[in-house]
């Protein structure tokens, strides 16, 4: 099922309205008064509104298979609450909600008990929801209803350029006093790396020897000083400390490089032949792997000294999510695919099979045990100025790159499918450019939709 932007636009009003009256009941039953659980001034949360969104675009294949429906719900409503807490509290510096005292919790963002009614949440938005939604749409008349979406959603815009005026305001004023309770803090010098690494291996291999003693207080001390330690690296001028936005953008493009030339690796083995396995255009980078590390990193940053099996579940699961989602992304968006497993036992739709989500969970242990840790060496080894001026350069490229592959898969799609003439310079441009031989030969595995 495909919806239209209209229809997608409406969906998000109607999830994050609904959302905060769940939130809001929820709330007032456990406090015994009205308690507004959401950082903006009006009746709206925009997490549940986002949810309801991916499960609308993400879900609607997965209709009539119900386990792997709510299975997707949980995964996709982990996510939100995940993105949603770690970016609300890096904005406001505050926990909009904390679960770290819950058992089964991750991060103090989200709990297994209610992303589990948000997987039946997700099951009752696509087979009930969606369609009784979908025809009350269709009931108010198209021009008013993009006028009330306007209004609306620019009421929703002012709001939170106020929440986030509001609260940055309160910020400034917090950091002048901030700065003259800190100035011992700054002052000390960081731990010796050697020294670091001996108390951690100590500490976390008697924890699993004798696990009665208390050395999970000491594991949960250590781990705010490397954060502390991190903070004073950043201050003092290392480039890219901890898992910044620098260190991120970095991981993406070294991680994008080498997912090609993995990937070009297995193939030749696995077919004989050389051929290209890159997402873009212009150079050897599949994003599909750089946005995966950048995922599995931003989330399991602070769990990377966890076990390989915690580490290979999360990864297993994640991998074959984020795998179908770039499989429905590359329909809805390019009209083409790029990759099936039909052919193979225990896939779903074609997009994932079983077997390759394991792959995902042992590339996402090699990842955080033993690439990340060089790599994250590497990058701060770079000088701060150069860094940043590369980082951005790097930015503008990719950007530019994946805007004109796009443009690109997306004319190669019409040419095959419609057959019609350039209508503009962009197209006469593109197919000039990037003539069906070159797209066969820079994406030699993509099906065309209407092909296949």
């Amino acid at each position: 099922m495909e919806y239209s932007f209209y229809q997608l636009a409406w969906f998000f009003l109607v999830y994050a309205f609904a959302g905060w009256v769940f939130s809001t009941v929820v709330s007032a039953i456990r406090a015994k008064k009205f308690v507004d659980p959401g950082f903006l001034l009006g009746p709206y949360c925009p997490a549940y509104g986002f949810a309801g969104v991916l499960f609308a675009v993400f879900l609607s294949d997965l209709k009539e298979d119900l386990f792997f429906l709510f299975l997707g719900g949980v995964v996709l409503s982990f996510l939100v609450g995940i993105t949603a807490g770690f970016f609300l509290e890096r904005i406001f510096h505050r926990k909009w909600w904390d679960f770290s005292k819950r058992r089964f919790q991750f991060g103090g963002y989200v709990i297994l008990p209610l992303m589990i009614l948000c997987g039946l949440a997700a099951v009752l938005c696509v087979v009930l929801w969606n369609p009784l939604l979908e025809d009350g749409i269709s009931l108010v008349p198209s021009t008013l209803g993009k006028i009330l979406l306007a209004v609306i959603y620019g009421m929703l815009a002012a709001d939170l350029l106020a929440t986030v005026t509001s609260f940055r305001a309160l910020k400034i004023r917090l950091n002048k006093i901030d700065i003259l309770e800190n100035i011992s803090e700054n002052l000390e010098k960081a731990t010796d790396t050697l020294g670091k690494g001996l108390a951690g291996w100590a500490l976390k291999h008697v924890s699993h020897a004798y696990p009665n003693l208390e050395t999970k207080k000491l594991l949960a001390a250590r781990k705010e000083h490397e954060q502390q330690r991190e903070k004073a690296r950043e201050k003092a001028g290392v480039f890219a400390a901890g898992c910044s936005f620098y260190k991120l953008v970095w991981l993406f493009f070294l991680a994008s490089f080498l997912g090609d030339i993995v990937e070009t690796i297995f193939c030749y083995i696995t077919m004989g032949s050389l051929m290209s396995r890159s997402s873009v255009v212009y150079g050897p980078f599949s994003v599909v792997w750089g946005f995966a590390c950048v995922l599995l990193t931003a989330i399991l940053h602070q769990y990377r000294d966890r076990s390989d099996s915690y580490i290979f579940a999360f990864g297993t699961i994640l991998g074959g999510t984020y795998e179908y989602a770039c499989s429905i992304l590359s329909e809805l968006v390019l009209g083409t695919v790029f990759w099936t497993y039909e052919h193979i036992p225990f896939n779903l739709g074609g997009r994932i099979n079983l077997l390759f989500c394991f792959f995902w969970g042992i590339a996402a242990v090699v990842w955080l045990k033993v690439l990340y840790p060089f790599l994250s060496s590497f990058i701060e080894k770079i000088p701060k100025r150069i860094g940043i001026l590369l980082t951005w350069i790097l930015i503008l490229f990719m950007t530019f790159n994946m805007l004109l592959s796009g443009l690109a898969l997306m004319r190669y799609s019409e040419r095959n499918t419609e057959h019609t003439p350039p209508g503009n310079r962009l197209e006469a441009m593109l197919d000039e450019h990037f003539p069906d031989s070159r797209m066969e030969k820079i994406y030699p595995k993509a099906i065309i939709i209407d092909q296949r």
